[in-house]
């Protein structure tokens, strides 16, 4: 005989890169499932799963209201969210141990109207999109004291006290330790309502630094941790770092504009 109401429920867990995890649930209870209070967030739905055998990526969308408890609007637009793992499963509410994997994935776009966010899940196969051999190009393609660099870093990050905050320029009561130092680096943000996020840092001068955009938030006071940064050219590579020999670009490698060279040009 089969049972007179239906007991599926959806739930959602999701994994911050900081390592929060938050679990919820559009059935109108909360649920505990493998040690995990799933919160009811009945507004929270899915659009229909696209999933294929073939190698085009799966993706859903979810779509729900916004709240204090759950996801605030702010830490969305703070970027907190950007990159969490997701995990869609549904699961039999009167048994919630057991439950039927939907998909999984990241969250990719996500967009804010009138109190209702809607957040694009971008499956595992979305990894197949990226470029499978790198580019060759003038500037360098490694990350400053990234495994290719080989640049020790320690020595080369700072801590430092914000002082004020006029845009994008922060002043701080440290001095950068040589010019530039930490131009194409990064800030992050310790305390306050910054606090977890980073910012990537377009020039410093003095105890100065600007960076891409503004703050998320109000910081003055806050302290912050700068890393050096570098512009990837062939004569900051030698000059500053002493690390030609790991530079990985070709700067005099000729561009197709060779093509269009006549003499006299």
């Amino acid at each position: 005989m089969s049972a007179a109401l239906t007991t599926i429920a959806l739930c959602w867990r999701l994994e911050r890169r900081d390592g929060i995890t938050i679990g919820l649930t559009a059935h109108d209870r909360d649920l505990l499932i493998d040690g995990l209070v799933y919160r009811a967030a009945p507004g929270m739905t899915p659009s229909a799963i696209s999933r294929s055998a073939s190698l085009e990526a799966d993706s859903m969308d979810v779509t729900g209201a916004l709240t204090s408890s759950a996801i605030g609007e702010a830490d969305l637009l703070a970027g907190r969210w950007d990159g969490a793992r997701v995990v869609l499963f549904a699961t039999d509410w009167t048994a919630p141990d057991a439950g039927l994997p939907l998909g999984e994935g990241v969250i990719g776009a996500v967009e804010t109207r009138g109190g209702m966010l809607t957040a694009e899940l971008r499956g595992a196969a979305a990894r197949l999109e990226r470029a499978v051999v790198e580019e060759t190009s003038p500037d360098c393609r490694a990350m400053l004291g990234d495994k290719r660099c080989r640049v020790a870093m320690a020595g080369r990050r700072q801590f430092a006290r914000v002082v004020a905050i006029e845009g994008a320029v922060v002043t701080l009561d440290a001095v950068e330790p040589v010019a530039n130092a930490y131009g194409g680096g990064v800030l992050r943000w310790f305390g306050g309502a910054n606090g977890g996020l980073e910012d990537a840092v377009a020039l410093s001068e003095g105890a100065r630094v600007t960076l891409l955009a503004p703050p998320r938030f109000a910081g003055a006071g806050a302290l912050v941790e700068l890393i050096e940064g570098c512009d990837k050219t062939l004569a900051t590579c030698a000059g500053r770092f002493g690390n030609a020999v790991n530079f990985r670009g070709e700067p005099y490698l000729p561009g197709i504009d060779l093509l269009t060279r006549y003499p006299g040009a």
